[in-house]
């Protein structure tokens, strides 16, 4: 689901805390763009943020990257990554099941 949501990430565990944006989600992973530069096979712990009714929540995954490529864009230039989940919670994968739900009720109705 082609979405734009912000999301903050992590180099196995190791701070810094970088930013990036998510632009597609699936049940299995994620397409983000990031200006940092990371090989692909890098481990990430990663919080995405949504809105969910009223709040900001957010649902955090282990994920790897499986694959990337240079993204530019009008004033911006940064990487793309694929990124396949290596463990999720159960109760974030319910949270992430809302959002894509939810998404899927939003896209339906434009």
């Amino acid at each position: 689901m082609f979405i734009q949501l912000p999301l903050e990430y992590r180099l196995a565990d190791a701070p810094p805390t970088h930013g990036g944006v998510v632009v597609n989600v699936s049940e299995v992973g994620l397409l983000i763009n990031s200006i940092k530069n990371m090989p692909v096979g890098t481990r990430l712990s990663i919080a995405v943020l949504f809105p969910k009714e009223f709040e900001l929540t957010n649902f955090q995954v282990l994920a790897e990257v499986i694959w990337k490529d240079i993204h530019l864009e009008e004033g911006w230039e940064g990487f793309r990554y694929g990124l396949n989940f290596i463990q999720i919670s159960e109760q974030d994968h319910s949270k992430l099941r809302e959002l894509l739900l939810n998404q899927w009720d939003r896209w339906e109705l434009s």
